[in-house]
């Protein structure tokens, strides 16, 4: 029996955060998955140079195996959008796995599934999840498997998450086989992937180029 996964759009969400699992999970021939949205049609990501086709609704999907729900700067809307987060508190009671990725994480909390749980997110928004009630981790991974629920931190940990899933699914053969079909293996020319290891001078670059993207 296959299982039903869902990865939800919104205007302003970051691409890899849900392309990054769905390579992943879509290499698994018994998992299905569906981009959804509040409305059926393209999403574009935060910069709006790339649109995602939304196949279906949240009401479409009341019953989910698996959620991932993505980050991006559009995370900051469904904070208060009471169809997205009842959609979430609904969800959630019969999914095999509630996940996300980056500031999806935010989500989860402000719905409430987070509350009194460590979690992670984007370095840049784990003040948010304080005033969630979740304890930031500076973790890749963070998982709360008696409570059915895996948070991975910014954007490319995604894949790292959804590889993890696979074997939470199936087993590990699963998962490295999934790895290796995407040839996932990273050796990076720079080791700066996270704010621990930043330094002044790349942290004033990065403030640059969010400001112009603002």
């Amino acid at each position: 029996m296959s299982l039903q996964a869902v990865i939800p759009l919104f205007p302003k969400f970051t691409a890899l955060d849900g392309i990054g699992p769905y390579e992943v999970l879509q290499r698994i021939p018994d998992i299905d998955i569906t981009f959804i949205a509040a409305e059926r049609g393209v999403v574009r990501s935060e910069n709006g140079m790339l649109g995602i086709e939304a196949d279906g609704t949240f009401d479409d999907f009341p019953t989910p195996d698996i959620v991932v729900f993505p980050g991006g700067h559009g995370t900051r809307a469904l904070l208060t959008d009471e169809q997205v987060l009842d959609w979430v508190r609904s969800v959630h009671p019969t999914t095999t796995y509630t996940t996300s990725v980056c500031t999806g994480s935010l989500v989860l909390a402000a719905a409430g599934l987070l509350e009194g749980l460590t979690a992670t997110t984007h370095w840049g928004a784990r003040d948010v999840l304080t005033q969630h009630g979740s304890t930031p981790v500076p973790d890749r991974v963070v998982e709360h498997l008696d409570r059915r629920i895996i948070t991975a931190a910014g954007v490319s940990s995604g894949i790292d998450m959804a590889l993890r899933l696979v074997e939470l699914l199936y087993d590990r053969t699963a998962a490295e086989a999934a790895q290796l079909m995407i040839e996932y293996d990273p050796q990076p020319p720079f080791d700066m992937g996270s704010l621990e290891k930043s330094n002044d001078t790349v942290m004033t670059r990065v403030i640059e180029y969010a400001q112009h993207r603002d």
